[in-house]
């Protein structure tokens, strides 16, 4: 795990003592809910996360409605797969709703309902590691939810909220892909790389293809696709590797063609 501290981030003290719990059921996963810029998921954009955080808390901080002390997440997650400590573990978090704060833990995926919507494969990835942290330091059950679970919201947002149902898989795992309507075909359950090739890859670049990609469609994947990727990738703010994961299967069918 990728962990920054509290005080590696910056964060200021909060403006009250933290209420100590010993354990939760689980733990919720959520989204930011606002625009987050889709080039912070560039490789190197990894120095604009920790500001990030910061902005968090103030923005929580001085929210006069919710009256939170802190940041209200128990951690949260950037692009690039780091693990920032939030409230911490044996801490109540604040951001699950009235009655529900105790229940679980919070982690929020810096992503958004505009500009970044889609969590990349190292944030996903980081959330896993921010579940087991919390499950190992913290007590926390074996649930795991998304923020609508039990509350009228629409957080965690529709990709992450996907993963969430099919089980939170660590990408590169032996778990579940993330359910994808049936509106589009299901992620074949391989990773799509250079020198693969079959019925799957050639799915994948008629899609890319149909989307107006140049690309070659015959079910190899050699360089070209492994480039088209990259630039598609690189379009819809995902992680740039050039590689077919749940993510970017699932992008190439739901994001709106630009």
């Amino acid at each position: 795990m990728q962990f920054v501290t509290r005080s590696q981030w910056g964060a200021h003290p909060p403006k009250d003592d933290f209420t100590p719990i010993s354990g939760t059921q689980g733990v919720k996963v959520h989204y930011e809910g606002t625009p987050v810029p889709a080039d912070l998921a560039g490789a190197d954009q990894h120095g604009r996360c920790a500001g990030r955080m910061r902005d968090l808390q103030v923005s929580h901080q001085a929210n006069e409605q919710e009256k939170y002390i802190d940041i209200a997440y128990s951690a949260a997650v950037c692009p690039h797969g780091f693990v920032f400590e939030g409230r911490g573990v044996h801490h109540l978090q604040a951001a699950n709703g009235p009655g529900l704060n105790s229940q679980h833990y919070s982690v929020c995926a810096m992503v958004g309902d505009e500009g970044l919507t889609i969590p990349t494969d190292a944030q996903l990835g980081g959330v896993r590691d921010a579940i087991e942290w919390l499950r190992r330091d913290g007590g926390a059950g074996e649930e795991i939810r998304g923020h609508r679970d039990g509350y009228a919201t629409d957080c965690p947002g529709g990709p992450l909220y996907r993963w969430v149902q099919a089980g939170a898989p660590r990408p590169g795992g032996t778990g579940p892909a993330p359910a994808p309507p049936q509106s589009y075909p299901a992620w074949p359950g391989r990773y799509l790389r250079n020198y693969t090739e079959g019925g799957d890859v050639r799915t994948i670049q008629g899609r890319l293809s149909e989307r107006g990609w140049t690309i070659t469609v015959d079910g190899e994947y050699g360089p070209q696709s492994e480039r088209i990727v990259r630039e598609f990738q690189a379009d819809k703010g995902l992680e740039q590797d050039g590689v077919v994961g749940p993510v970017t299967w699932a992008v190439a069918w739901t994001a709106p063609i630009t």
